[in-house]
């Protein structure tokens, strides 16, 4: 993402013009667009033309538009984002108050205008133009018959591929069919790396399976790069890295990215961070319950007091649609940085982001033990009786 123009007021009233260079821009101009906001593009509108004699033709013509933001659609697949809402400067081809969806494109800059401009906010902005925070991981989590090729980025785990093939068992006295589809599901899985990893960007692939299925795949990766002469396979043979994960399916992803030799290996990307930050609150619940609070009521008394240590909070909590509601999460956001708290905001394409979510999507590490809230909510209750 390039930052073009930025123009914020006192107020924190104004607009940024910013230009989406890759599909997670998208992700990122998601985050940040809000109902009520005003958005200007370059867009195509299909206009109706009437001739003289009586005839209408329609022709399709791109023209700049600012609308005010009424709907947002994204598809996380396809990493497409469409924005629908009134149009707000009339035009040759488009009335005032006339309905219309632009699709950002790629590359194509957009001027977003918003009457406060929050910190979470500014904070997307500027993690959306640092160039340091990419797709630095790949991973295929593997069993027999079942791979997912996956990319993570700082923002977003993207699925990348699915590849199914049916293995039959092995026979009595005979394993030459079985051998034969390993061979086919092995060479499916080698042409999907191929094809969706970059490795110039990518300084790592994760490899996890159950069982042997991993090892016996690398081997024959390797085997195959030599005999074809992959040069890029072969150049990239240190970045490859193999770990140990209960299935195939894309949710255990989390179990490798939470692998202590992979964190070591991956500590300086903000994925990893987040599940680790994940599994300290996870041991915190676990050991002392005290220092380990969820649920938005019992965070912000802890907020008060100035116990928060590490404060963990989902993006789709700043994706609310009631001003208000948001602006607590704000709020408990610059107060929590304010008392030198760390908060980290979790993205909910990530699997550590889907579970935050499962726990009210706000949860906090304390830097001192709190009484539980729930038995201080009861004694005072009980006293006003």
């Amino acid at each position: 993402m390039k930052l073009l123009h930025k123009d914020i007021e006192k107020d924190n009233a104004g607009q940024v013009t910013l230009m989406p260079e890759e599909a997670e821009d998208m992700w990122h101009t998601y985050n940040l667009v809000q109902v009520g906001d005003s958005l200007r593009a370059s867009t195509i509108r299909k206009v109706q033309t009437e001739s003289s004699t009586g005839s209408s033709s329609s022709s399709r013509v791109r023209t700049t538009l600012t609308v005010c933001v009424e709907t947002i659609d994204f598809d996380s697949q396809a990493c497409q984002l469409r924005v629908k809402g009134t149009n707000l400067e009339e035009n040759q081809y488009v009335k005032m108050g006339a309905y219309h969806t632009i699709e950002l494109e790629l590359n194509r800059k957009f001027t977003l205008a918003k009457k406060i401009w929050d910190s979470v906010v500014l904070d997307r902005i500027e993690q959306a133009c640092d160039p340091t925070q990419k797709a630095d991981v790949a991973a295929v989590v593997m069993q027999e018959g079942l791979a997912n090729i996956v990319l993570v980025t700082s923002a977003m785990t993207l699925l990348r591929a699915k590849i199914e093939v049916t293995i039959p068992r092995k026979r009595k006295g005979s394993c030459t069919q079985h051998e034969k589809a390993l061979e086919r599901f092995y060479e499916a899985v080698m042409q999907g790396i191929l094809r969706h990893i970059n490795f110039d960007v990518v300084k790592c692939v994760l490899v996890g399976s159950p069982g042997f299925v991993k090892d016996q795949f690398i081997t024959y990766l390797f085997k195959e790069a030599v005999r074809q002469d992959n040069k890029l396979l072969l150049e990239n043979r240190p970045k490859f890295m193999t770990v140990h994960s209960s299935s195939g399916h894309k949710y255990s992803l989390k179990e490798i990215l939470s692998d202590p030799t992979v964190t070591s290996r991956l500590s300086d990307t903000k994925a990893a961070g987040e599940v680790k930050a994940l599994e300290d609150f996870y041991k915190m619940l676990q050991h002392e319950p005290d220092r380990a609070f969820y649920g938005l009521a019992h965070v912000e008394k802890a907020s008060e007091a100035l116990a928060i240590d590490i404060l963990l909070i989902s993006d789709q909590l700043f994706r609310h649609q009631d001003v208000a509601t948001r602006s607590r999460y704000v709020r408990l956001v610059d107060g929590v940085r304010d008392n030198g708290g760390n908060v980290r905001i979790f993205s909910s394409l990530h699997v550590s982001g889907d579970q935050l979510n499962q726990l009210s999507g706000v949860a906090a590490i304390l830097r001192f033990p709190i009484a539980d809230m729930s038995e201080a909510e009861e004694d005072s209750s009980s006293d006003e009786e």
